[in-house]
């Protein structure tokens, strides 16, 4: 366990020095962006960073523009001191907690938009999401200046579209996936999983069920239009009260496969998103 404290910083002006003083010292930066509320999952995503890395700059700022109206900002869960408690532990040097006025100066009128790919998936549900993601890592990337940023698989589709902005952009920057961190019974963990019920909880496990069943179903040969529409079926037979989607699509492009056995060779990944009762979960496996 590491007993140093992790340093806090809250301007841009102030992480630049911080950085630079690492760098100095002949350290690599490695970047964990979240939105705080943290859980193992991030903090698996900060050991991983480690691994690259001397040096892990953590983020916590939850960034209103990707928010819709009617969503949950407010009332996101915030806990910036057992945050930090938990960054420290996990050996992260730097914690950068921005003002919104930090992200987003006044009179701001640059967004950033990873075309086609933020319109699939979670972008015909929220099509808000991803251009508030793309832009606020955008920033985050210019003010840390990190060598490798880790982002989590959980977020399969934020993750591919990090990828394809870097490479657009030409951003120096290693993206590296983390693995989903799940609870014993398979659920994906993420902080938002704290709005279920406890009755919610014990059943919310079954979107990834559902998918882990079509994965299997799909590698022995089962079409993947069938295997997805079975999907769907138990999500909905589990008492999820409305499903966005489940989805067999290629990974690097996130569009739709073909319906029919999957083709030899041919990478797949199953996303799926379903509301039990209030609360929005998703979920994704490869196969």
């Amino acid at each position: 366990m590491n007993n140093k404290k992790a340093r806090i910083v809250r301007t841009r002006a102030d992480l630049r020095a911080a950085v630079a003083a690492e760098r100095k010292k002949g350290n690599q930066i490695g970047f964990v962006p979240t939105m705080g509320a943290l859980h193992d999952g991030h903090i698996s995503l900060v050991n991983k960073a480690g691994e690259k890395c001397e040096t892990v700059v953590a983020s916590i700022f939850v960034n209103p523009t990707q928010f819709a109206p009617g969503e949950d900002l407010e009332r996101y869960p915030r806990d910036e001191e057992g945050d930090v408690a938990r960054l420290s532990e996990a050996g992260c040097s730097i914690v950068y907690c921005p003002s919104v006025d930090e992200m987003y100066p006044e009179g701001s009128l640059t967004n950033v938009r990873v075309e086609e790919m933020s319109d699939l998936l979670d972008g015909i549900y929220r099509p808000h999401f991803f251009y508030g993601v793309a832009t606020v890592v955008a920033r985050l990337f210019i003010h840390v200046q990190p060598d490798v940023a880790v982002f989590g698989e959980k977020d399969f589709q934020q993750l591919q579209i990090i990828r394809r902005m870097v490479r657009d952009l030409g951003f120096s920057i290693e993206i590296v996936g983390g693995a989903t961190w799940r609870d014993r019974d398979g659920l994906a963990q993420s902080s938002r999983n704290a709005y279920l019920s406890e009755e919610e909880r014990s059943r919310a496990n079954a979107i990834f069920g559902a998918l882990h069943r079509a994965a299997c179903r799909i590698r022995i040969g089962v079409p993947i239009e069938t295997a997805v529409r079975e999907a769907r079926g138990h999500i909905l037979a589990a008492g999820f009260s409305r499903l966005d989607y489940v989805s067999a699509v290629d990974p690097a492009s996130l569009q739709d496969l073909a319906d029919g056995p999957l083709a030899e060779g041919q990478a797949c990944r199953l996303l799926a998103a379903a509301w039990m009762g209030s609360t929005r979960l998703i979920d994704n496996l490869g196969v």
